[in-house]
């Protein structure tokens, strides 16, 4: 959140259940910045687009293609993920979707999506257009 003289306000992260995000994100597949694990990132492009789809209800798969050509695919299990922690990125109006895998020894992001905007609950107008 940024305040009128262009500094940062401090945020507090806010958490959703995995179903509530996921549902979400597939209404705002073409607001995704970037995409990714710990181990690699899925970066977007002007000519790129996002795919989010199911194999089944254990694996949840998001694509990035330009054209019909596969750039990078991300496996996601649901039942991993424990909730979704939603805040402020560190650029300016992109905001960090991490979800949060938790054990009795650990909590940690297996997933992140950065989006052009915040979590709303409504859907975009089919006259809306998000731009990154």
């Amino acid at each position: 959140m940024a305040s009128t003289t262009g500094k940062r306000l401090a945020a507090v992260a806010t958490t959703l259940s995995f179903e509530k995000f996921w549902a979400w994100l597939k209404g705002h597949a073409n607001c995704i910045v970037r995409a990714g694990t710990p181990e690699f990132v899925l970066l977007d492009q002007d000519d790129f687009h996002w795919t989010l789809d199911s194999e089944d209800d254990h694996t949840f798969v998001v694509q990035l293609a330009r054209a019909k050509d596969l750039v990078g695919e991300l496996l996601v299990f649901p039942a991993d993920v424990a909730y979704v922690q939603c805040e402020p990125s560190e650029a300016d109006g992109e905001w960090m979707f991490e979800c949060i895998v938790e054990s009795e020894k650990a909590r940690e992001a297996a997933y992140h999506f950065v989006m052009s905007h915040e979590y709303e609950d409504t859907e975009h107008r089919r006259e809306d257009k998000w731009t990154h």
